[in-house]
């Protein structure tokens, strides 16, 4: 095998990408992560006693860089794979050499693989020995949740740090350490090119060296030769991605929280990201009946037109129609009692079982079945004031139960009045009022 020094990702070269000529050799020159990049990681690091690290988080926010300072700062033999192009015999030769380092008192070399959440499951077999008895320090990165694509078994035996897209004052004070050469950007240049990296340093540093690629010798850098470049960028947004999942709940979450601005924006960022406008209606449908409900039983008819609109007319248009319905929603009386009550009632079913059906409600089409008490005792509703007699419907072991209690809001304040005419406490002993979730 070569030694460590041939086969780095660390050392700087003259040439290449901007971002790979960018990348720090130090913990002190990672931008971002603060949350974690601190004595103690450092401590970690130094003191050698970990096994294996799952760095987590979107594109561009330092995942391959702190692998490769890792391996600089430990200087321990560092070998890059992918999860997606390496198969088990390349894993096997990289284990099985640093078993070899291991037993005759040498250092246990770095595997860094990328994409880890790809592992399948024969790499995965290979590798959870060499972590079970430390004769391989493992790095991985991923853009994916560990706790949904990677095997519990290689989780466990982890750390996993969370690394979080870059901020704006992050991304300027990279962009402006990497404005060494002419023609300089100026700064109100560089924060147009942080603004639209979305976190993502790979992508601002791009820019920036692509911006400068492009002016070549002209003396200044304008607003207008960025937006010449960037006209054509693309947004980040993964449809399959936890971006994708990030997003869609800060939608939901908004309209349910009242707040249209809110729920715009997270709305227009799907849409740029070319998003599926019929998801998004089909999650204001279910929006509407969940958090809405009988608060305003119009956001159901809406949400549905919704819906409907939006498959008849496509888009660009379809914009508005989804406009317009998140910003109806959001700005609709809330309650979830539709939803808890038909819960609570499934919870019964399972709890009880199918409970014998009161003999008045059964139903009677034969003359035997009426000798035998079916349907003896039923009331007719329309026969009684205002519709409605005094029976009792739920099985007897039950009776009482209450699985749908309005709320005091909206169009519910009337069902609130009108069960309790009918002989339903608004607050009965059982289910306190409670705010709605």
């Amino acid at each position: 095998m070569e030694d460590q020094n041939q086969d780095s990702l660390f050392s700087q070269v003259a040439e290449g990408p901007l971002a790979h000529r960018m990348r720090p050799q130090s913990l002190g020159d990672v931008v971002g992560q603060r949350h974690f990049l601190n004595e103690k990681f450092a401590r970690l690091l130094t003191g050698d006693t970990w096994t294996g690290l799952i760095f987590w988080g979107p594109p561009g926010t330092g995942k391959t860089t702190l692998a490769t300072v890792i391996a600089n700062l430990t200087q321990r033999p560092f070998r890059a794979s992918s999860a997606v192009t390496a198969g088990v015999k390349d894993f096997r030769a990289i284990l099985e050499a640093s078993q070899k380092d291991v037993s005759s008192g040498k250092p246990a070399w770095i595997l860094f693989i990328d994409e880890v959440h790809r592992l399948n499951k024969g790499q995965q077999d290979v590798l959870l020995p060499h972590l079970e008895s430390g004769t391989i320090r493992f790095i991985g990165a991923t853009t994916e949740n560990p706790s949904f694509e990677i095997n519990n078994a290689i989780c466990s035996r982890c750390l996993i740090f969370h690394l979080e897209p870059l901020s704006q004052d992050d991304l300027v004070s990279l962009l402006k350490r990497a404005d060494k050469n002419p023609p300089h950007v100026p700064l109100e240049v560089l924060e147009k090119i942080a603004a639209s990296s979305v976190g993502d340093a790979r992508r601002a540093l791009t820019l920036l060296d692509h911006l400068k690629m492009t002016v070549g010798s002209k003396a200044d850098v304008t607003l207008e030769d960025f937006d010449q470049l960037s006209h054509a960028q693309e947004l980040y947004y993964d449809k399959k991605s936890e971006a994708h999942y990030d997003t869609i709940s800060a939608f939901i979450k908004s309209v349910r929280g009242s707040d249209p601005d809110a729920a715009l924006y997270y709305m227009a960022r799907m849409i740029a990201g070319g998003e599926d406008p019929v998801f998004i209606a089909r999650r204001l449908l279910i929006l509407a009946s969940e958090d809405i409900g009988n608060a305003n039983p119009m956001g159901l008819v809406l949400a549905t037109s919704a819906l409907q609109a939006v498959h008849a007319i496509g888009m660009p248009e379809a914009r508005i129609v989804l406009a317009q319905t998140a910003t109806y929603l959001a700005c609709s009386e809330k309650s979830n009692r539709a939803y808890e009550a038909i819960d609570a009632a499934l919870a019964e079913v399972k709890t009880t079982g199918h409970l014998q059906i009161p003999m008045n409600l059964r139903n009677a089409p034969t003359k035997a079945m009426k000798e035998w008490g079916y349907g003896a005792g039923y009331q007719y509703a329309h026969k009684g004031e205002n519709a409605w007699v005094k029976m009792t419907y739920l099985p007897d072991e039950i009776k009482d139960k209450r699985f749908y209690i309005p709320s005091n809001r909206g169009v519910e304040k009337r069902f609130q009045e009108f069960l309790g005419e009918r002989g339903k406490p608004q607050q009965p002993k059982d289910l306190e009022e409670k705010p709605d979730a």
